[in-house]
């Protein structure tokens, strides 16, 4: 099967399915006469294997290691419970901090971020995790990017085919070609909708960025 058909099975992205080929996760078979991927039912398996665990936030590196035998599955959970047991540890510590501030401070002008941020980092010494800003600022940042580009393309093609469109309807003779103007227009702006629903998904997914960390 090809590409977009095991995107719609598995629900991940075209570029995360590239991704984890390259990263070789997972290794579909070529047609042996154009050289194309063919996937097949047992690398949607794979695929949906993979999924699961990323969804529970197992790395990269170990899913490797249990698709290679050098990690049993049980010692793959018991290192992902530890991981999350932290990470809630973490979540609590933050909470804690929360009501510190809160106690400490009664208006937003009296905040001494130095004060606060020095804490942050002792903290961060001895463990603690706060929020990654730059994979959330960041990743917000791209989809405003991509939402006022997308925004901008379509007024720039509804302001220029509009106007012809209206000019050529009026005309009995041109109406045919108005309405093959419309229908164009109607092709672009759903073409830009798409890829730019396709491009927050992948955005969101965030699936290279986390790359980073394993």
């Amino acid at each position: 099967m090809k590409i977009y058909q095991v995107e719609e099975l598995v629900g991940i992205t075209k570029k995360n399915i590239r991704f984890y080929e390259d990263e070789g996760l997972l290794n579909p078979d070529r047609n042996p006469e154009n050289g194309y991927r063919e996937y097949s039912l047992k690398d949607v398996k794979q695929l949906k294997k993979i999924k699961l665990l990323r969804k529970l936030d197992v790395s990269l590196e170990n899913i490797r290691l249990m698709m290679n035998g050098k990690m049993s599955f049980e010692e793959a959970m018991n290192h992902q419970i530890v991981e999350l047991e932290k990470k809630q540890k973490d979540a609590e510590l933050m909470v804690q901090f929360c009501h510190k501030m809160k106690t400490e401070i009664s208006d937003f002008s009296q905040l001494n971020s130095e004060k606060y941020l020095s804490e942050m980092n002792k903290m961060e010494t001895e463990g603690t995790k706060f929020l990654d800003i730059e994979k959330q600022d960041i990743s917000r940042k791209k989809k405003s990017g991509a939402i006022i580009a997308a925004v901008i393309v379509s007024i720039a093609i509804l302001a220029s085919l509009v106007p012809a469109m209206i000019l050529l309807f009026r005309a009995a003779e041109t109406r045919s070609y108005g309405f093959v103007v419309f229908v164009i227009t109607i092709i672009l702006v759903t073409g830009i909708s798409v890829v730019l629903k396709q491009r927050i998904k992948e955005i969101n997914g965030g699936e290279e960025y986390e790359a980073r960390n394993y």
